[in-house]
């Protein structure tokens, strides 16, 4: 039966990714660093036959005994309160581990799958965000050091698909959301969600006029296997271009919750996007792939998860430890 490697596993979308590729009759590996990852998010597979978690840092040296089909390389802070604390580390995990992921992927001839990111883009001059444009990025900016690490990612990628021959991928993710997210990861959704169910006010930055475009994660991962098992080798926007302003969304959540929340407006963030809708063109020319989950369906979901979490069922912090009942703050 196929392997498949997942670096970054016990995150959010590693997570998810590790339960389709289980479904699908794969043994999984899981490498994860619990710097911004969680054993929660994959201890219902604990005891599986199928399923192995190795704590390792994917910027060292990888060594795994037997054979080896699939790499995912999803290691890597990824919301920006996560990569403005760790710098350093979203930079290395980047390139070292990027580095050392597609190592791993030419010793055992295995298919390369990089998780990259609408934040290539920027703060685009082009709208939808299209394959084909090369972004508008501040490279020395407080973003530049997860926007740079995964612009040199691809850039590594490609290079070793041209000089080896080797099978890479590359996705570029835009916003996804479902179960498994931090409540404390920063980004709008989970900040938003947790306010509304605690009655704080909602903190949308800036006027709120910037845009998003949110992707269901079950819809996601669907696109990433789709990309996996096809023969395109250049990147591919996979996320749902319903595009919606962060004062409308914030509305939604207060609605769909119930909530009372008032809206409290705080000063932009430094090289913040103004717009971002992914062009899904490509995925559907070439994966036969866009979202089934309609947003209001998914929040529901995801808000669900958030309720049970905001509970004390189960809470935890990041890096693997239990918080037991205490409430996340």
């Amino acid at each position: 039966m196929p392997r498949t490697v997942i670096t970054g596993g016990a995150g959010f979308l590693g997570s998810h990714l590790a339960d389709l590729f289980i479904e699908k009759g794969h043994d999984v590996v899981v490498l994860d660093n619990l710097s911004t990852g969680n054993t929660d998010n994959i201890a219902h597979l604990a005891g599986h036959p199928r399923f192995t978690f190795i704590h390792h840092d994917v910027t060292e040296y990888i060594f795994l005994a037997g054979p080896v089909n699939y790499i995912l390389h999803f290691a890597s802070p990824a919301s920006p309160i996560d990569y403005l604390k760790l710098p350093i580390q979203t930079l290395k995990v980047g390139s070292l581990g990027t580095h050392k992921a597609l190592g791993l992927a030419r010793a055992k001839n295995a298919v390369f799958l990089l998780a990259s990111t609408s934040e290539v883009y920027g703060d685009p001059l082009v709208h939808p965000q299209h394959e084909d444009y090369w972004g508008n990025v501040n490279p020395i900016g407080p973003r530049g050091v997860y926007d740079e690490a995964k612009r040199f990612a691809e850039a590594m990628v490609m290079g070793y698909h041209r000089t080896f021959g080797m099978d890479t991928k590359i996705v570029r993710i835009f916003n996804t959301y479902g179960p498994r997210m931090r409540l404390d990861d920063g980004r709008a959704l989970p900040a938003f969600v947790s306010q509304a169910i605690r009655g704080e006010p909602l903190t949308v930055f800036g006027d709120g006029l910037q845009t998003r475009s949110f992707c269901y994660v079950g819809d996601l991962v669907d696109g990433i296997f789709r990309l996996l098992m096809s023969g395109e080798h250049e990147p591919v926007n996979v996320g749902n271009p319903a595009e919606i302003t962060i004062m409308d969304f914030a509305r939604e959540i207060l609605d769909i919750t119930g909530s009372k929340s008032p809206i409290a407006h705080r000063p932009l963030p430094v090289d913040d996007p103004r717009v971002r809708q992914p062009d899904i063109s490509k995925a559907r020319a070439l994966l036969g792939w866009e979202p089934k989950i309609g947003r209001r369906e998914g929040l529901s979901k995801t808000i669900a998860y958030f309720r049970d979490r905001l509970d004390g069922r189960g809470a935890a912090p990041p890096g693997g430890g239990r918080a037991g009942a205490t409430r996340p703050r």
